[in-house]
């Protein structure tokens, strides 16, 4: 059993407690389970361990989850976690003093060099809350920027990140925001030039997210396009893993980039904390929401750091202010910083193809189900849409997953309650934290559940 203290010191804290040894605090529990044999392979790289650890410790209690839908189970190395609760990192507070905050200020310098690599794009900020509130962040440069009054978003946005842009401008008579259809997963491009030739010159930008709510990809370029031909901005979401392997926004055309930086470094907890990211063209540095910590030089030549743009009410006359962001997601950033630097470009790339891998293996598989298939035809990165009822008998997506809850498997998002009309629709995730194993038996309940549906005891 481990615990940080030297023999030493457990031996001068048992003893002002008056024990002799630490299993003495634990009479309730039975022996048997103090060391348990846990039957480990002695060649079992750090993934591997912790997923047999975490097995063996969930047992019988967390179900095999593919959920996904914007909170995404991946592997964080364990160096991670140690190195960001050291009490530099986890005490570090605003850094509103450069002489004192050296350490926190080349921290998110190196984060937002990591990000504006990864986006394509010439620099991005110190970070926001969450991805949805970079992207209502996001709307707002674009108004500032254009002077323009509508904003024009995707039918296969993600449901909150919508909600969250629409509470933005829920006080804002001026601002109106229009929705694009997306009938086959991604965006009608028919659709697209109706909206921008209909408000022609009040458009102030397109978002498009990609990969989308359904896993699709989108044709950015073409978007962005679009938008710019129009007069009009446009705003790119993106999974910052998927940049692994898929053209990033700066590439794409899009003048802001924002995304959700919790698929690297980040465990899924109780709905965060998450961490917003934004990434811009150098033309918008100064419409920018938060802060920017950048380099220079100290008086004796020696490399420093400064927040060099604060552009918050706190800072400037609020008349003025970007945004009333007053802060950034400093530790939830540090650890996406140490996360990506132990990947690397090679390491991101090998983590994107792996996740792109298993989600096309496992859909693969499902869709070869009686009653199953792919509901969209358009390639995706790690999540994709099942429809559950291509034989017609009444399948419900909702019914289905509790009964493989009870399987213990939760098999995915049922897409009711966000699209009504997807009844019979399920948002499947795979990452690599999923293997063949967990695949097949997903494809094996899956199949159970559709035979009972076909013989009518399933609705």
């Amino acid at each position: 059993m481990f615990h940080p203290d030297s023999p030493l010191d457990e031996k001068s804290l048992l003893a002002s407690i008056g024990v002799s040894s630490f299993e003495d605090l634990l009479p309730r529990l039975p022996k048997k389970h103090l060391n348990p044999k846990l039957g480990l392979s002695k060649s079992l790289s750090e993934m591997e361990l912790t997923k047999k650890v975490e097995d063996l410790a969930g047992k019988n209690s967390r179900p095999l989850s593919f959920l996904g839908a914007g909170a995404y189970d991946h592997f964080i190395p364990a160096a991670v976690s140690s190195l960001i609760n050291r009490s530099e990192f986890a005490t570090a507070y605003t850094p509103y003093q450069p002489e004192a905050s050296q350490g926190t200020l080349q921290t998110i310098f190196e984060f937002q060099s990591l990000v504006a690599e990864i986006y394509g794009m010439d620099m991005a900020n110190a970070s926001l809350y969450d991805g949805a509130s970079a992207l209502a962040e996001a709307v707002w440069v674009t108004i500032r920027q254009t002077e323009r009054s509508i904003i024009l978003l995707p039918e296969a946005l993600h449901p909150h990140a919508r909600q969250t842009v629409e509470t933005y401008f829920s006080g804002n008579p001026q601002i109106k925001l229009v929705t694009v259809a997306c009938p086959k997963g991604v965006m009608d491009m028919a659709d697209l030039d109706a909206h921008l030739k209909r408000h022609a010159d009040q458009v102030a930008a397109v978002v498009v997210q990609t990969p989308n709510f359904f896993g699709c990809l989108e044709d950015g370029k073409e978007i962005a396009d679009k938008a710019h031909g129009a007069g009009a901005l446009c705003i790119v979401s993106s999974n910052p893993l998927s940049l692994g392997l898929l053209t990033p926004p700066g590439e794409m055309g899009a003048d802001i980039a924002v995304g959700e930086g919790q698929p690297l470094g980040l465990p899924v907890e109780f709905g965060g904390p998450y961490l917003g990211l934004m990434a811009f063209k150098k033309e918008l540095l100064r419409k920018i929401p938060g802060r920017l910590a950048g380099q220079t030089v100290d008086r004796d030549g020696k490399v420093a750091y400064v927040l060099t743009l604060q552009a918050r009410e706190q800072h400037i006359r609020r008349e003025k202010a970007n945004s009333n962001i007053c802060t950034n997601e400093n530790l939830c950033a540090t650890a996406f910083t140490i996360h990506v630097s132990l990947l690397g470009p090679d390491g991101l790339r090998e983590l994107a193809e792996r996740n792109l891998q298993l989600a096309h293996d496992a859909a693969d598989q499902l869709a070869t189900l009686p009653g199953v298939k792919l509901a969209f035809k358009t390639p995706f990165f790690n999540e994709f849409v099942l429809d559950v009822d291509t034989d017609g008998v009444g399948t419900n997506a909702e019914t289905l997953n509790k009964k493989l809850l009870e399987k213990g498997i939760l098999g995915g998002l049922p897409l009711s309650a966000f699209f009504p009309a997807l009844n019979h629709h399920l948002l499947v995730n795979v990452t690599e934290k999923k293997s063949k194993e967990d695949i097949d038996r997903l494809v094996a309940a899956l199949r159970s559940l559709r035979l009972e549906a076909s013989a009518g005891s399933l609705r």
